[in-house]
């Protein structure tokens, strides 16, 4: 095949705030031919995860930080067009990292993550792999697996209206949880309520928004989804019950400010958890490999049946990631933030 143009983002320094044109570089480069044991494949979607901003910084994690001047790291869907290995075989649709680039090398090099092909026929939408089929809805999963929500105890989550917590309180309510849901503005609530089924929602951008809390959980926190760390999280430590679960997905709140550890912020209420005798569980999607298949077999039913729900937000051009990111982490977009990259190509 004639080699394609490479469009791309290259991390050139680590953001301190929000990331800017100097923090990562787009560019057009030819693409490398491809060897032995290697395949070409074209990113069709780019997932948009809080943990990007993560891997933009010198922050210990559980995996290394992008290397400067390295492709930008980022979870795809693309389809496989040119290949010279047997278990990818061209027109394949595939799931892996495919960094923030329209064609990737998919040799297995990267982070020993190998890439996998989807299903054929496909049991949804080609997005949905990096949502609800995909590492936020195998996240939120095992986060709700793990705090083990009761009939009649109430569950918290933050960050409700995004791509894992909103699939996390769904869950949680499967379970007979009386779900709380804390999201930025008033529509979101309304929609954690009115479509998703959530008990109640509480309005981040309030300014009485620790009073609203407080008033839906008149019986305290039994289970905490935590997503957004920071104040929100220090407050949900202070209503906790005795007993109760913290499940540590994610510190949104505190990825901008994840350039060393001096920059983190500190918990007021950390006490609670020994006051109240409650457990804290920090997990990352990826130890838990082994269990996709079957994580994604019950969530897809759940879909079938009509008993889980999930939105997009859908961003055309690769070129827009950098800003849509930023958008994104401010929680300016509803659900699964994904940017569409290309289109599928038929395969005769």
């Amino acid at each position: 095949m004639n080699s394609p143009i490479n469009r791309l983002f290259r991390l050139r320094n680590r953001p301190r705030g929000r990331v800017g044109e100097g923090d990562l570089e787009w560019g057009e480069e030819p693409v490398a031919e491809i060897g032995d044991g290697q395949a070409l494949v074209r990113t069709l979607y780019l997932s948009l995860d809080p943990t990007n901003r993560v891997w933009m910084s010198r922050i210990r994690s559980y995996i290394p930080p992008v290397e400067l001047g390295a492709v930008m790291r980022g979870l795809g869907v693309g389809q496989v067009v040119e290949s010279r290995r047997p278990d990818l075989p061209v027109g394949a649709f595939v799931l892996g990292f495919t960094g923030w680039q329209e064609y990737c090398v998919a040799d297995d090099s990267v982070l020993e993550i190998p890439f996998t092909v989807l299903p054929d026929p496909l049991p949804a939408p080609l997005s949905a792999f990096l949502g609800v089929l995909g590492h936020t809805g195998i996240s939120a999963f095992i986060g709700v697996e793990l705090g083990d929500p009761q009939p009649g105890e109430t569950f918290v989550v933050s960050a409700a209206a995004g791509a894992v917590g909103s699939i996390a309180g769904q869950l949680a309510k499967q379970r007979g949880a009386r779900v709380v849901g804390i999201a930025g503005g008033a529509e979101k609530c309304r929609r954690l309520v009115a479509e998703l089924g959530f008990d109640a929602g509480v309005d981040r951008h309030s300014p009485d928004w620790r009073e609203a809390l407080d008033d839906v959980t008149p019986h305290g926190i039994d289970v905490d989804f935590e997503n957004v760390g920071g104040p929100i999280m220090d407050h949900v430590l202070s209503r906790l019950n005795v007993g109760a679960r913290v499940t540590l997905c994610g510190l949104i709140s505190e990825y901008d400010n994840y350039n060393d550890q001096s920059d983190q912020l500190g918990l007021r209420n950390v006490n609670q958890l020994l006051m109240q005798r409650a457990t804290l569980r920090g997990f990352i999607v990826t130890d838990h490999v082994g269990r996709y298949g079957e994580i994604i077999g019950k969530l897809a039913t759940a879909m079938r049946e009509g008993s889980l729900s999930y939105e997009e937000t859908v961003v055309e051009g690769l070129e827009n990631a950098r800003d849509t990111l930023n958008q994104a982490l401010s929680g300016d977009t509803r659900g699964k933030t994904i940017v569409k990259v290309a289109s599928p190509t038929p395969v005769s």
